[in-house]
């Protein structure tokens, strides 16, 4: 999940003369996006650029392109699950090389300074990170995302893929990815966790793979059961209805730490319920209405309603290195640019399995 961010404070302006390159953008709030021309600044010292070749279409990219998280900056590029080959690198970088396969997540610079850039978490920088598209840069320039052709990125931003992920099934690792792997750590799934995935669509489905693979029984919480062989081959162990009332007395008081992938409200207090004593309810998805509580269901368990916010370029590297080790990526579906729209609906409709990448050279 990426969120707009705040504006970075200025530096020295870059030069004025950048690259034309291609791109798909939305003109204006929820307006269809169409073929265009951005301006990508000219390769600094310490930049890298990156020939897109499959970038990832994330919920959240409609959310922002539709104004659903508040007002964006348009013309928006979205994009920020970019996967691709260096082609030039600046005369200072040190960590890349033309030819590198690399990916871009969900931001491209943030302070440096603060403690949380210090310690690795860049996505919660103090200043607030800038994000890879529908953001200030640190010039106040606007960024554009991953809808595009090619990209300039600090080589500090910058992540590599390893060679065993084909870059297309990596892409939507560089937010979905990260987004369910970064919680999974963060509250220790493993062996002997019981861990629940409420919702199997884009993230969800990464989620499973990913707890699976660090050890931790896996449930998945859907609103049906129409999904229940997917579930079972992905790597869950047990698969339930949420439309079914009966599955909350069943399950309740069973796991360790729940994760919500849903763009939707949920019922928290009746998920809550589903925790053991000291047990989490992480939200990694973002509805965009607010939604209600009652306090007694974390007071009674000492239970944590929580959330978590994609990971830190490190913790990017480390997902990415993991889930090459364990043979972990995206199910895609792979689409020319020209289908852009099309898919948007169908995500809002639930329709793909699991996460619509496109293929930049259609761009």
């Amino acid at each position: 999940m990426s969120v707009t961010q705040t504006t970075q404070p200025a530096q020295a302006p870059q030069p004025a003369q950048g690259t034309r390159v291609a791109a798909y953008a939305a003109p204006a709030a929820k307006a269809p996006l169409e073929r265009t021309t951005i301006t990508r600044r000219p390769v600094g010292d310490h930049d890298v650029l990156i020939d897109i070749k499959y970038s990832g279409i994330c919920h959240s990219d409609i959310h922002q392109a539709r104004d659903g998280w508040g007002e964006g900056i348009y013309p928006m590029v979205p994009g920020h699950e970019i996967a691709g080959v260096v082609s030039e690198v600046g005369a200072a970088v040190t960590g890349f090389s033309v030819g590198d396969r690399v990916g871009v997540g969900c931001f491209v610079d943030s302070c440096r300074v603060c403690e949380y850039c210090l310690r690795g978490q860049e996505q919660y920088c103090a200043e607030g990170m800038t994000g890879t598209y529908n953001a200030l840069d640190r010039n106040g320039e606007p960024t554009y995302g991953g809808y595009s052709t090619h990209l300039v990125v600090d080589e500090k931003y910058t992540v590599r893929i390893p060679d065993g992920l084909a870059l297309d099934v990596a892409a939507p690792l560089l937010c979905a990815g990260i987004t369910l792997y970064s919680p999974l750590k963060h509250w220790q799934a493993g062996p002997g966790k019981k861990v629940a995935v409420v919702g199997l669509g884009g993230l969800g489905h990464i989620g499973v793979k990913i707890a699976h693979a660090l050890g931790a029984e896996v449930t998945v919480l859907s609103q049906t059961l129409r999904k229940k062989e997917d579930g079972l081959k992905l790597g869950a162990s047990h698969f339930y209805a949420t439309a079914d009332k009966a599955t909350f007395e069943e399950l309740a008081g069973r796991f360790d730490l729940i994760l919500s992938t849903v763009s939707a409200p949920l019922g928290l207090d009746a998920y809550l319920g589903l925790l053991k004593v000291d047990g989490a309810l992480v939200n990694v998805g973002a509805p965009e209405e607010p939604v209600a509580l009652n306090l007694f269901s974390v007071i009674n368990g000492r239970r944590t309603l929580a959330g978590s916010m994609i990971g830190g370029i490190a913790e990017t590297q480390e997902m990415l290195d993991f889930c090459a080790e364990h043979g972990l990526g995206a199910e895609i579906e792979l689409i020319g640019a020209d289908r852009i729209n099309e898919a948007y609906e169908r995500v809002l409709a639930s329709d793909v399995r699991y996460r619509f990448v496109i293929d930049a050279s259609t761009i």
